[in-house]
């Protein structure tokens, strides 16, 4: 884990953003589409420290996006080039725009200054959506990613970031993927490279000192 020192060099109100992937109703709720990944993401405690880390920034000045995946009711743009998109018109829960499904799940709080960015396609949370020209105009220089899953969305929102020169932050506690134990191994092994790996409570810290300094 980084020092404080440097987490903090890091983490300033005015040049952060916090990221927050897929964390909808449809997916961590109790009536997700994906009851095992919902499961995990509960018992593990991730969505609890997403919402920890929302508050957080609501009370620190630093900007919020909420990244979500639905689709049209008629399916017309949605990929259908992987399994994963195959598989998912099947399910018994759909992510359908306008439904209850696509709404940020509790705990989490979304605040009126909050962006909620909807993607009808692919992979990314970032790649194919505003996510990108919001950051740049808000003047974002570090991206904190939370959320879910460690599978797919997360990985891809990270690399994308520093792909895009973004330096990236992910609070281990704060995502959540299945099994258990790949998501571990993922973070470890991969995103560490990339990212700075850390603990919501140590970003939390950071940003209750950058309050006592204003």
């Amino acid at each position: 884990m980084p020092s404080y020192e440097r987490l903090g060099e890091l983490i300033d109100p005015a040049s952060t953003v916090l990221l927050t992937v897929e964390c909808q109703q449809g997916v961590v709720g109790p009536d997700s589409a994906l009851p095992e990944l919902a499961r995990e993401a509960r018992s593990s405690g991730a969505l609890r420290q997403v919402a920890r880390l929302v508050a957080g920034a609501h009370l620190s000045g630093v900007q919020v996006i909420h990244a979500v995946a639905e689709r049209r009711p008629d399916g017309r743009g949605a990929n259908r080039n992987a399994r994963l998109f195959r598989a998912a018109e099947r399910l018994p829960v759909q992510q359908l725009a306008g439904s209850t499904a696509v709404r940020v799940a509790p705990p989490i709080e979304v605040a009126e200054e909050d962006f909620v960015v909807r993607r009808l396609h692919g992979l990314s949370p970032i790649h194919g959506t505003e996510v990108d020209a919001l950051l740049r105009n808000l003047g974002c220089r570090t991206l904190i990613v939370t959320g879910v899953s460690a599978n797919v969305a997360v990985p891809n929102a990270v690399f994308d970031a520093v792909n895009l020169g973004y330096t990236a932050v992910v609070p281990a506690d704060a995502v959540a993927g299945v099994p258990a134990e790949y998501t571990a191994a993922m973070i470890r092994n991969t995103l560490a490279l990339v990212a700075t790996i850390t603990t919501a409570d140590e970003v939390l810290g950071c940003l209750a000192r950058a309050r006592e300094r204003r």
